[in-house]
């Protein structure tokens, strides 16, 4: 997850065209939900 968080930050800072930007910006909140919701899983596990 964090990797693909990186590399959506990566892009949304070359990206010119905006209608791309709006979905790269979509998946990069989406990155970080998942992000957030594995570590409470994993956080529960311990």
């Amino acid at each position: 997850m964090r990797e693909s968080n990186f590399w959506m930050k990566v892009l949304s800072g070359v990206n010119e065209d905006n209608l791309l930007k709006n979905e790269i910006e979509k998946l990069i909140i989406e990155s970080e939900e998942l992000k957030k919701i594995l570590g409470s899983i994993v956080s529960k596990l311990d």
